[in-house]
């Protein structure tokens, strides 16, 4: 992941629309100088760079080894901890993002209400998570997911938190029929050795930019519109407001 994050078409085009969610979708008042953005699961630091656009960030993950590549990133605002129990002050955090983390949780809904906790009233949180369990395979056994989401699930899941969803929409629409027939192969080949292997290949670079190229039209669409299915999910929620601020 360390290698691959700077380039690979999935990573590069997520960062961008992460980008483009959180410019639309601002906490209550509008990105300020000093608010705290908070990622949840940053693996090894791409995303934080992407984030200081909108204020001081800190990176979260229970793996040291990816806090280390995070550190050879030059991220030093860091912390080792599980997303069930964030080492923040209740109300501390204007914006928090958990990108394709919560199907690592036993516990997701104990997550999100953690998250809901950490953010201050009018803040935001940004999730994404692998969509349609139909498309289980060896990928998702390789990466330790536990499960792959249906938008109802989402749903609940953000609104027993008691928060407001704002957007929740499918993503990597155009994409959904080829990985489809790609799971479908992997499953009827089977498992090669004992150990399950992702499903990372790495594509020519034209294809790679191609690829880049056509999500980008995909994210500047869900600015305006929702996608009907997609590989992923993606959801925006807020904390709501205190009454009479």
């Amino acid at each position: 992941m360390f290698r691959l994050e700077d380039s690979y078409w999935w990573f590069v085009a997520r960062r961008a629309m992460v980008r483009d969610l959180l410019d639309r979708y601002p906490p209550a008042g509008g990105h300020r100088s000093g608010e705290r953005v908070l990622d949840v699961g940053c693996g090894t630091g791409a995303t934080l760079k992407t984030l200081e656009e909108f204020g001081e960030v800190i990176g979260m993950d229970r793996s040291p080894e990816a806090l280390a590549f995070c550190r050879q990133r030059g991220h030093h605002r860091l912390a080792l901890a599980l997303g069930e129990e964030l080492p923040v002050k209740d109300e501390s955090v204007q914006a928090l993002t958990a990108l394709d983390l919560l199907e690592h949780i036993e516990d997701d809904g104990a997550a999100v209400r953690e998250f809901a906790r950490a953010l201050a009233p009018g803040g935001v949180l940004l999730i994404t998570v692998p969509a349609c369990p139909f498309l289980w395979s060896e990928h998702d056994e390789a990466l330790n997911h536990l499960r792959r989401y249906r938008a109802s699930r989402l749903r609940r899941l953000l609104d027993g938190a008691g928060l407001e969803i704002v957007r929740l929409s499918p993503v990597i629409a155009t994409l959904l029929l080829p990985i489809a027939v790609l799971r479908l192969l992997q499953r009827l080949r089977g498992k090669k050795g004992a150990e399950a292997k992702t499903a990372f290949i790495e594509p020519p670079a034209f294809i790679n930019t191609a690829l880049i190229w056509l999500l980008r039209m995909e994210a500047r669409w869900l600015l305006r519109f929702n996608f009907p299915v997609g590989v992923s999910l993606v959801a925006v929620a807020r904390k709501p407001a205190r009454a009479g601020a």
